[in-house]
């Protein structure tokens, strides 16, 4: 048909603005519209996605084997890769905006840049889409990604176990695919052989070397509103809490100011997402700093329930009576020790009680 060279040749020439734009498109989509870890619409989008990339994998390669050339095939199938890519770059968007809802980057940001990583490479490295091996290492991680909220939603728990479970899972379904890959084009599979199977037992190691160093958030969990309040009392119109006026820094502050007065407690307010039917128990382990060892000492354990289904999360708090001066942090963690969120803060002590807020939460 004559219009679609001209298209094609436009396409060319501003390939990479174009590109760009569908990416960030695509991402301010997925921010906008993906909500919740256990949504159907959530899942069917992520699933939609990756159906697509592995179908575009195999006709990509399939179209190459038939006509007997990599770059003839990659000319022939010039929106084949352009498809791959768009899929590839919205579920990696999708898995950003969902990550970021549920990480404190403090904790996770080397999960997070990893992320981040394979996000724009889905950009600047699409010269590789042609090779096989990149192509199935990113698609692996893409499932094994999307088994870390799926696996827990499905069986209503969290734990080592349930991620050791994902990664199977994962690798279950990649070698379904290779397989499947493998008996249509034989050949070419056979050469990358290989070096697949180091990508993808690699991309394995480092997804459990993450877990396991806890620098990966316990997903489908996650902190989605929490503080240090100078009260906290639950009422009929949710909770009520007393902070100080603060101003727009102070998002940009480690360590907030929390001016106390001589046996005044501090309470940890947390709201914990959890995925429908998915009870539990978290823990809020109070830390206070010592400048003299420069080590963090834990000061106490508060083990609180949470019940899963809430959209903004399950409410509860706990109190720490006159907390000393100095820096402060609250691990919200699950029992076997993984960090949804910290809370910091650091004690002043003050003569005068400052100016307050009440608002309710």
């Amino acid at each position: 048909m004559r219009f679609i060279e001209p298209v094609r040749n436009f396409y060319t020439r501003y390939e990479r603005p174009i590109s760009s734009f569908s990416l960030l498109l695509g991402f301010i989509i997925d921010a906008l519209t993906l909500r919740r870890v256990d949504s159907l619409f959530e899942n069917s989008v992520i699933i939609g996605y990756l159906c697509v990339i592995g179908i575009f994998i195999i006709l990509i390669h399939v179209k190459e084997t038939e006509e007997g050339s990599e770059e003839n095939g990659r000319q022939t199938h010039f929106w084949y890769v352009n498809i791959l890519q768009f899929a590839f770059g919205g579920v990696f968007s999708a898995f950003l905006v969902l990550y970021f809802r549920s990480a404190d980057i403090f904790v996770a940001w080397p999960f997070i840049l990893l992320l981040l990583l394979a996000f724009t490479g889905n950009e600047f490295l699409k010269k590789h889409y042609v090779r096989l091996s990149f192509q199935i290492s990113l698609f692996f991680l893409s499932i094994y990604w999307f088994s870390i909220f799926l696996v827990p939603v499905i069986l209503h728990r969290v734990g080592s176990g349930i991620f050791l479970l994902s990664g199977i899972v994962s690798l279950i379904v990649i070698t379904i695919f290779v397989l499947v890959l493998f008996h249509l084009t034989k050949d070419k599979l056979a050469k990358s052989k290989k070096l697949i199977i180091l990508l993808v037992s690699s991309v394995f190691v480092l997804m459990n070397f993450l877990y396991f160093t806890n620098l990966i958030p316990p997903i489908p969990l996650s902190l989605k509103d929490g503080d240090i309040y100078h009260s906290v009392k639950k009422s009929a119109s949710g909770y009520e809490v007393v902070s100080e006026e603060e101003g727009w820094n102070k998002y940009f502050i480690m360590y907030p100011d929390f001016n106390k007065l001589a046996g005044e407690p501090a309470y940890a307010f947390s709201a914990i997402y959890s995925p429908k039917d998915l009870n539990m128990t978290i823990l809020h382990e109070w830390q206070h700093y010592n400048e003299t060892i420069r080590k963090w000492i834990t000061e106490s354990i508060v083990d609180l329930a949470v019940v899963g289904g809430r959209e903004g999360g399950f409410r509860t708090y706990s109190i720490r009576s006159n907390p000393k001066p100095g820096k402060w942090r609250v691990n919200v963690k699950t029992e076997e020790g993984q960090i949804i969120g910290r809370l910091r803060f650091k004690v002043i002590p003050v003569n005068e009680k400052p100016a307050l807020i009440n608002r309710v939460k």
